[in-house]
């Protein structure tokens, strides 16, 4: 099975997020934790953590980016329990039951999300408000450049 992991391509979600997400932590979108947010309740680093943020399981915080990575069946099952234990205290899920059911849904999204995508394909989200103010979101997946990325400055001759 696979699932998302926080990765990090340099130390900016340091900078952009209240919260960042350390690298190779277990990450699912996260979009809930927005619920009953208005677009203009978000600035600064939340509007960063809502627009282009991953949430990591273990931390709560953000990444930019995930990775696809294996994922055992043990690690699967505790993290469905960590997330609705977190529906429990931080969302006001009404009983552990009804935790565990929203939290599956979480869990078992983000494997089908991987299914096909080869071990450690990039992800990037954009999370929006559309016209009806309901939260979007959309996923993408992140190609490594097919050129040099720098461009040479100058050039040695004899």
């Amino acid at each position: 099975m696979k699932f998302l992991k926080t990765i990090r391509f340099d130390p900016s979600d340091n900078n952009v997020f209240d919260l960042a997400a350390m690298p190779d932590e277990w990450a699912i979108p996260g979009g809930f934790c927005f619920s009953g947010a208005q677009k203009t309740d978000l600035k600064g680093k939340a509007k960063q953590a809502f627009s282009n943020g991953f949430l990591s399981i273990s931390s709560f915080g953000f990444s930019t980016f995930v990775s696809v990575a294996d994922i055992v069946q043990d690690d699967f099952e505790a993290i469905t329990n960590i997330l609705a234990q977190r529906f429990m205290s931080d969302f006001g899920a009404p009983d552990m039951d009804a935790a565990m059911k929203v939290a599956q849904q979480e869990t078992s999204f983000v494997v089908e999300m991987c299914e096909d995508a080869p071990i450690n394909t990039i992800f990037a989200i954009g999370r929006y408000f559309d016209d009806t103010g309901e939260i979007r979101e959309e996923f993408r997946i992140v190609q490594p450049p097919s050129e040099p990325v720098h461009t040479k400055v100058w050039e040695i001759v004899d």
